[in-house]
């Protein structure tokens, strides 16, 4: 099994983004030295809570601080970009470090609708939904595969020449899982997004097309995990990130809260509603000491028939998230 980081770079309360971009690049050289197989970071815009609004500036950094470990994108948010222009970046990463970069691209916009049209270049009207138009152009430019009528098919010579990123498809709905299996492409699917994702995966590989991305169907599970010596001080953990998500259910963004600050939040939720008033409650979270979490990670990779498990954590304190991280690794050995 192997077993991978998604970092989304938290942004916690009292700090920079600046703090939360170094605090990646130390997470990433630990992640190498554990013995994970891929460091993925993700693209959010206009929030106070994650830092990285552009992947590809991020992953450069990163690859030239590890030796061993895959970089890349978890992912490009392929709408608000012209396919040539993230194919010339991603050859470009991928000359500098050859086979280690990964382009996993999303239809979501990572924002709000208000930045999402902040982000567009001409905002006189809408962008039109043509994702998989998008997605098929990339696929041409990365793998010199444009029709010789297409109008851009001229544009095949990159500037990382022969090298390219391995091209994977992110999602967490049906039509995801759907796209990425006509197309024989990779799929990565957010279960920390919709935890009911088992018969998607299903039905992506029982209806895969083999292509030149890959031969045979190829699935990654994403999971929101905390990790510490002990059940209760994981929960406690654990509650900064449900109160920063509680939040933003309700359209209010903040920075990572303090501990602290956070249980007093979720405490006052469940005097008012209950017991379901603790934050994600549609959400799967794995938390615990590494067996609880090794056994819950072990039960969704069985679900979905994941041949590699993705892990992303946010906590308030980057030492709490290092130390979450060097547990799982514990757990399933693989710094052994």
């Amino acid at each position: 099994m192997r077993i991978s980081v998604l970092d989304q770079s938290p942004i916690s309360e009292g700090s920079t983004g600046g703090d939360a971009l170094r605090n990646s690049l130390d997470l990433c050289r630990l992640a190498d030295r554990l013995g994970y197989h891929r460091y993925w970071v993700a693209e959010h815009h206009g929030t106070p809570m994650l830092a990285c609004a552009s992947p590809e500036v991020l992953i450069g950094p990163l690859a030239a601080a590890t030796s061993r470990l895959r970089i890349g994108s978890g992912g490009v948010m392929l709408p608000h970009y012209s396919p040539l222009k993230v194919a010339e970046s991603f050859s470009m990463l991928s000359a500098l470090c050859p086979d280690r970069i990964d382009l996993a691209v999303g239809r979501a916009p990572g924002s709000d609708t208000t930045t999402m049209f902040a982000l567009q270049r001409d905002r006189r009207y809408l962008l039109p939904d043509d994702f998989t138009d998008q997605l098929s152009e990339l696929s041409g430019y990365l793998q010199r595969s444009l029709p010789a009528d297409h109008p851009f098919a001229r544009l095949s010579a990159l500037p990382g020449g022969s090298a390219r990123p391995d091209l994977w498809l992110l999602g967490s709905s049906p039509q995801s899982g759907l796209w990425a299996a006509e197309r024989g492409l990779p799929y990565a699917f957010a279960d920390f997004i919709n935890p009911a994702g088992r018969d998607i995966a299903t039905h992506y590989r029982r209806t895969f097309q083999p292509s030149s991305w890959r031969t045979s169907p190829e699935v990654i599970v994403a999971v929101w995990v905390v990790c510490a010596e002990t059940n209760e001080r994981a929960r406690e953990l654990a509650a900064s990130a449900a109160m920063s998500f509680k939040l933003l259910q309700r359209g209010v963004l903040i920075p990572v809260p303090p501990v602290e600050k956070a249980q007093q939040f979720l405490d006052d939720e469940r005097a008012r509603e209950g017991e379901g008033g603790s934050g994600l409650r549609s959400r799967r979270r794995i938390v615990g000491d590494p067996e609880t979490v090794r056994r819950g990670l072990e039960d969704v990779v069985r679900d979905y028939e994941a041949d590699e498990l993705m892990i992303v954590t946010i906590t308030f304190d980057h030492a709490a998230r290092r130390r979450s991280y060097e547990l799982v690794a514990g757990a399933f050995g693989l710094n052994a």
